[in-house]
């Protein structure tokens, strides 16, 4: 069943999203490797030391990107989430385009409070970004739409990563 922002995609952007929809995981063959570097990420932020979480989020998104064969992106770590009317965000991807490498952004505080935010949050906000990534680079799709797949991905690459956390 497509989100309701369905109806107002062109039918090219409908063929994208079906195939979108279409691709319901993602196995990490070796995800065992990656367990020591997620937890890394919950001490860091403990520690709440923004170059450390950079460092190690840097090092996951290096292995998964070696680990699913697609290009590297370039992780960026700031404070607090900024927000408005509609909410907080969380995080941002943006695609490579011709030289510059894709990015992701995230933000480590919340918006009201300035607290850390909860390792799972974090964890989670870093994986739907990356499959941004996979959608562009692994799946070849022109857009990255939010579907019923796309978070059926999501969920399948952050259950390998929490196995043994």
């Amino acid at each position: 069943m497509p989100f309701s922002y369905y109806q107002r995609l062109s039918l090219k952007e409908k063929e994208i999203y079906r195939r979108s929809d279409s691709i319901n995981s993602i196995p990490l063959n070796g995800a065992e490797r990656l367990f020591t570097v997620v937890k890394s990420i919950e001490e860091c932020l403990k520690r709440e030391d923004l170059e450390s979480v950079r460092r190690v989020c840097q090092l996951l998104a290096n292995s998964l990107s070696e680990m699913l064969r697609v290009p590297p992106v370039r992780i960026k770590i700031l404070s607090v989430r900024p927000s408005n009317a509609w909410g907080e965000l969380h995080g941002l991807y943006y695609p490579g385009r011709g030289t510059l490498q894709a990015m992701i952004i995230l933000w480590i505080r919340t918006a009201k409070k300035a607290k850390i935010v909860t390792f799972k949050t974090f964890l989670r906000t870093f994986i739907h970004e990356f499959c941004h990534h996979l959608d562009y680079e692994l799946f070849n799709l022109p857009e990255s739409f939010h579907t019923e797949g796309f978070y059926k991905r999501e969920s399948s690459i952050l259950h390998q990563l929490l196995q043994k956390c």
